[in-house]
């Protein structure tokens, strides 16, 4: 089913952006994004993905905007990750794209390398980048063109439940030093005192960071610089190795739990429910998770981490090529990206602000957790960012996902696992 799933959801990805393409190349359709404000009326759409958190936030800053352009008027329309691609395919194709777009890094190539995307330098006038770090724009560039400005930064951590540590007398790893094998020594320890009620570790192998940050530790990436498949089989065979270790050992939930889990909401993690003492996550994402928890959790760097972090935008913001108001878009966008005043509602919400002077002026206010996963960005030793994803790459969570199904219920090996799936990637890029 999952099979079948993933290359519907890929097919319509791929006939929706090049049936936008073919529209893209009979020209027009957009507005001048160099023009001056309009003074009619004026409605935008503005898509997003998230939870209702971000959906309540994200419509206080509407409301913030709208109130000082009395003419602009800005419909929401947000969704769940998983419907979201869908939909927004859909409309691309039909040339009913929303104005301004929550994009991901993982879709941005595909996006803009088929005229998708509005260039914002050419939206210069309504949106300025100038306290935006060089290398947090560098991430939203395709070709060159700035198609995406990163609303925020994250980095890949290890959640840490301190209150259920502290429950089994088990003490916290020291973040610096430890490897892999303690972390499946601690998780065992966990697993053990609790009587297997929770488990040590809450298994991952389902996003892209899981498996940039162990080709990385491996001397490796998962794409060279020309977008090809690079990740040697033998790093990703030792990678769902360990996966099936801890799943076997009673460290991580039996699979079928995991597989339940990895396709639930935020909410019914093993991390938010505390029923898995560590787990993989963005640093942005303590804060949801503490309020689901309702516990004491802490971020961790990953075991053998050194220079293997990296900064990941953790979405962007960009407004489609056929917009009839990109100005007015561009000077949303802007507002979104540049006031505090959008910066005092939004917080961490979609990562630690990438302008400079919105996260100085709102870390003081933060809530813990916010200004945990603020200064934990401050601890990292980061590398350069990984190529940013391939045209064709879009659904290799889809496709690791379910290899790592295969993996966890044992129907193949890592190491054929492994191949498969680097043929498999290989050949949706090549196809694209």
């Amino acid at each position: 089913m999952h099979h079948a799933m993933s290359r519907r959801s890929l097919l319509s990805l791929g006939i929706g952006l090049s049936a936008g393409a073919a529209l893209a190349a009979c020209g027009g359709g957009g507005g001048d994004a160099g023009a001056d404000l309009s003074t009619d009326p004026v409605e935008l759409r503005f898509t997003w993905w998230g939870s209702d958190a971000r959906h309540q936030r994200t419509q206080q800053v509407i409301d913030l905007f709208t109130k000082s352009h009395s003419n602009i008027t800005i419909k929401g329309e947000f969704k769940e990750w998983n419907g979201y691609w869908d939909s927004l395919a859909t409309t691309v194709a039909a040339g009913d794209a929303p104005d301004i777009i929550q994009m991901d890094e993982l879709y941005l190539a595909s996006y803009a390398e088929r005229g998708a995307l509005l260039d914002l330098g050419a939206a210069s006038k309504h949106l300025t980048t100038t306290d935006i770090d060089a290398a947090a724009l560098d991430t939203g560039k395709v070709d060159g063109k700035q198609y995406a400005i990163p609303t925020g930064l994250a980095a890949y951590s290890i959640v840490a439940n301190i209150d259920l540590l502290n429950q089994y007398k088990i003490a916290v790893p020291d973040d610096t030093t430890w490897t892999w094998d303690d972390l499946k020594a601690i998780g065992a320890e966990v697993s053990k005192a609790s009587g297997g009620k929770v488990t040590g570790v809450q298994s991952w192998g389902f996003d892209a960071g899981g498996i940039n940050i162990w080709a990385r530790q491996a001397g490796a990436s998962l794409y060279d610089d020309a977008g090809k498949v690079a990740i040697p089989p033998t790093v990703l065979a030792a990678y769902w190795q360990y996966l099936l270790d801890l799943a076997k050992q009673g460290i991580a939930p039996s699979p079928s739990v995991t597989i339940e889990r990895a396709g639930a909401p935020l909410d019914q993690s093993g991390t938010a429910t505390n029923t898995s003492a560590f787990g993989t996550w963005w640093n942005t994402q303590l804060t949801s998770l503490s309020a689901a928890s309702g516990q004491n959790l802490k971020l961790l760097r990953l075991p053998g981490a050194a220079e293997s972090s990296y900064y990941k935008p953790s979405m962007f913001w960009s407004v489609s090529s056929k917009s009839k108001h990109p100005a007015e878009a561009a000077a949303f966008v802007s507002f979104l990206l540049n006031t505090t005043e959008a910066g005092d509602v939004l917080q961490t919400d979609r990562g630690v602000p990438t302008n400079a002077t919105v996260r100085a002026a709102i870390t003081p206010k933060l809530a813990e957790t916010d200004k945990a996963a603020a200064e934990f960005l401050d601890t990292l030793k980061v590398g350069a960012s990984p190529r940013v994803t391939p045209n064709g790459a879009s659904d290799i969570e889809k496709i690791l996902k379910r290899h790592t199904e295969d993996v966890l219920f044992e129907r193949q090996t890592p190491q054929a696992s492994a191949e498969a799936f680097i043929k498999e990637l290989q050949a949706e890029i090549d196809a694209a």
